[in-house]
């Protein structure tokens, strides 16, 4: 049986300790989660879409994971697989003190 995504991201953001970790690296892991959902989305397994993009399903699995970083090119490609829109935007930074 599969569990969505969501539900795990959930349990994952319930977890004091997964909140603190994850506001270290929370823009990688916030790409990781959009193209896990995405491919949800879509109905796709990891290996479909690897299949789809010319890539392995390991490597689906890194990017989903956080662990390796998509190439632009990769994530065009990966947007296309899955029917998804890929914009990138860029927000102002917080000022530090």
């Amino acid at each position: 049986m599969t569990i969505p995504f969501k539900t795990v991201r959930a349990r994952w953001q319930a977890d004091p300790a997964y909140r603190a970790a994850h506001a270290e690296v929370s823009p990688e892991m916030e790409l990781a989660f959009a193209m896990a959902e995405a491919r949800q989305r879509a109905h796709l397994s990891q290996a479909e879409v690897a299949e789809r993009i010319g890539t392995s399903q390991a490597m689906v699995a890194r990017w989903e994971t956080g662990r390796s970083a998509p190439t632009t090119t990769s994530l065009r490609r990966f947007a296309e697989a899955t029917g998804a829109r890929l914009s990138i935007t860029f927000g102002s930074a917080a000022r530090r003190a």
